[in-house]
């Protein structure tokens, strides 16, 4: 047992994410060069300086979010944002991570499904080969879209298989319409044999968890910090082992919370709930998941094995195969800390 006696977490570490929107990892640097190849002018207020985007409040970053993803305009691109940030995520000792992927926005971008698959796909093979990281893709609708373009993006999803798109998710407003109004979209996925998870209690509180949970068939919540605000709830979602997807540098960046002290971490992981640590935006909220898991231990007090074991929690929470969790945790297993 090496408990607190430590500074810093090892950076190889292993990590694993859940929780992270494929076009929100795009680097300033790395949206300036794609713009550039593809002639396409990026506003120059989008950025506060070469390595940080320009934002002041929710409206504003997502603003900033949908502003760099439009560098975006081929397979290829796709493919570069990915393995750009599953590289960033394997030199902060990940060993695996799902990306939420938006066939709306790259529908915006004039890419069609297939070829944003394609381009999601090749990153996700080369980073394995080069780096040893697994990545995966959870398919993503956009609630303030509507129904009827959500049905369409599961449909999509359903209708071209693809062994590294394991499951769907939803994002987006949510204060839009009510769960049941998507039901149909997710009830449809689940029976083709997909995993689950949505965006709820971000932005609003523990009610709209609850109502998710008894009206999606879903075994993630993305977010979910707002269960903390009551007590019966909290005590809900434990009992029904539903994994939060928690981004505390994402929560705290944008209000949710003024400080980490505020923040329900601790509470949540004490009472009994399944917690994992992830990046949500990482260039939008100077974060990344070896920086997440460093404030987790900083900031929440959790040493080595309480890290493996949120990594441990990711991993059996992840949308891949029985035999895919197994290498992955013996990974776990076998590291060593050498501090």
């Amino acid at each position: 047992m090496v408990g607190n006696l430590f500074k810093m977490i090892p950076r190889n570490l292993p990590k694993a994410e859940l929780h992270c929107h494929l076009e929100g990892t795009i680097p300033p640097l790395l949206a300036k060069k794609i713009a550039k190849k593809n002639n396409i002018d990026l506003p120059p207020l989008l950025f506060k300086d070469k390595n940080t985007y320009a934002w002041n409040d929710f409206t504003s970053f997502l603003e900033a979010y949908d502003q760099a993803s439009l560098c975006l305009r081929s397979a290829q691109d796709y493919r570069d944002i990915t393995y750009e940030y599953l590289s960033i995520c394997a030199l902060e000792g990940a060993i695996y991570v799902e990306v939420f992927t938006s066939p709306d926005h790259a529908a915006e971008c004039g890419i069609s499904y297939n070829e944003h698959v394609k381009g999601v796909a090749q990153a996700f093979e080369d980073a394995e080969k080069d780096f040893g990281i697994i990545g995966r893709a959870i398919v993503t609708c956009i609630r303030h879209f509507g129904p009827e373009k959500a049905m369409t993006v599961a449909d999509s999803l359903i209708e071209n298989p693809h062994p590294y798109f394991v499951g769907f998710g939803m994002g987006g407003d949510e204060g839009y319409l009510d769960y049941a109004d998507f039901k149909p979209v997710f009830d449809k996925v689940a029976a083709a044999g997909y995993p689950c998870t949505t965006h709820a209690g971000e932005h609003f509180g523990p009610e709209t968890i609850i109502e998710a949970v008894n009206t999606l068939p879903i075994s993630r919540i993305g977010h979910g910090v707002r269960i903390s605000e009551d007590a019966k709830s909290v005590k809900e979602i434990a009992k029904q082992g539903i994994v939060l997807e928690i981004c505390p540098g994402s929560n705290v960046s944008l209000g949710i919370y003024q400080s980490y002290s505020e923040h329900p971490f601790s509470y949540l992981r004490d009472a009994g709930c399944k917690v994992t640590l992830n990046s949500d935006d990482p260039p939008f909220f100077d974060t990344n998941i070896g920086k997440e898991y460093e404030k987790a231990h900083t900031n929440f007090g959790l040493n080595i094995e309480d890290l493996l074991d949120i990594t441990r929690t990711a991993i059996d929470a992840a949308f891949i195969n029985a035999n895919e969790k197994a290498k992955l945790h013996s990974r776990i297993d076998s590291w060593k800390y050498s501090g």
